[in-house]
């Protein structure tokens, strides 16, 4: 690396710190004023808190009764992330082994919804289910899940599968497996790193998502997400500040320990997924 190149990487290196800075400081804010108390926030934001408390997450946890919300966003994550991951395996394996001018017609239109907008056909899904009972419970709401964020999976898995060697269909099936069982035991556990990517990018949107949780399961507070819990802070004439800080960290926290955790496996998917197409 000449010195010009260090130059032009010292510079970027200054940018990308500055707009890390710029983008983290909002959740700088959120935490030094969650163990503010309500008198300090309304009297300066930015200012550090004089004497940090933990009293607000304690009563945010008994207001927001915690444990069942917890519970209630769990499931419709899981079973939303589940879903999605098993359909567009099956569907992007498929779809990618069949070459022919139908299935890349099929193929296109299924990924088609990723360009519309949810909210041109959310009063149209939202009437849909409850016909079919899927408003109101936190199981429906992942079920609901699955048509929503299918396509983006099912493009990442399409790309992917051309990676994997046609050969291994064949052993598979000479040895007498059935074409079920070809792909549970020998392709999808080839798909480990897209997989990966693919149940983190959706765990992290169905479990932060506020809008669908809203539509579907108002009226019904024991099926509430800690979304919705959250959102009760802000209310019409007032707003509780210091429980409202800490309730949205409480909210994101095990979405972001799941982001740290499997954050090398998102990138190396995507990629893997995105450029084999």
């Amino acid at each position: 690396m000449n010195k010009k190149q260090k130059h032009y990487s010292i510079i970027l290196s200054v940018v990308l710190i500055i707009i890390a800075i710029v983008y983290l400081y909002p959740l700088f804010l959120v935490i030094i004023n969650s163990v503010k108390s309500y008198e300090e926030i309304t009297v300066n934001v930015i200012a550090l808190p004089r004497v940090p408390t933990m009293k607000n997450y304690i009563e945010t946890w008994k207001i927001m009764d915690y444990p069942p919300l917890f519970f209630n966003t769990l499931i419709a994550t899981v079973v939303g992330g589940l879903g999605t991951v098993l359909i567009s395996a099956m569907a992007g394996y498929k779809l990618s082994r069949t070459k022919t001018r139908y299935s890349w017609v099929v193929f296109l239109m299924l990924i088609a919804p990723m360009m519309i907008p949810f909210h041109s056909f959310m009063i149209a899904l939202v009437k849909v289910a409850k016909t079919l009972n899927l408003t109101r419970t936190p199981w429906g709401l992942g079920v609901l899940y699955w048509g929503l964020a299918s396509s983006l999976a099912l493009f990442l898995y399409h790309g992917f599968v051309k990676s994997i060697p046609h050969e291994l269909d064949d052993c598979a099936l000479i040895d007498g497996a059935s074409p079920w069982r070809a792909f549970f035991q020998v392709i999808f556990p080839l798909l480990q790193p897209i997989t990966v990517s693919v149940v983190v990018i959706d765990a992290m949107w169905m479990w932060n998502d506020f809008l669908l949780p809203l539509l579907t399961l108002s009226g019904s507070k024991n099926s509430y997400t800690l979304q919705l819990a959250a959102y009760n802070f802000f209310g019409l004439y007032k707003i509780e500040w210091n429980y409202a800080m800490a309730a949205v960290i409480l909210t994101l926290t095990p979405a972001i320990v799941l982001y740290l955790a499997l954050q090398k496996y998102i990138i190396k998917g995507m990629v893997a997924g995105a450029v084999k197409l």
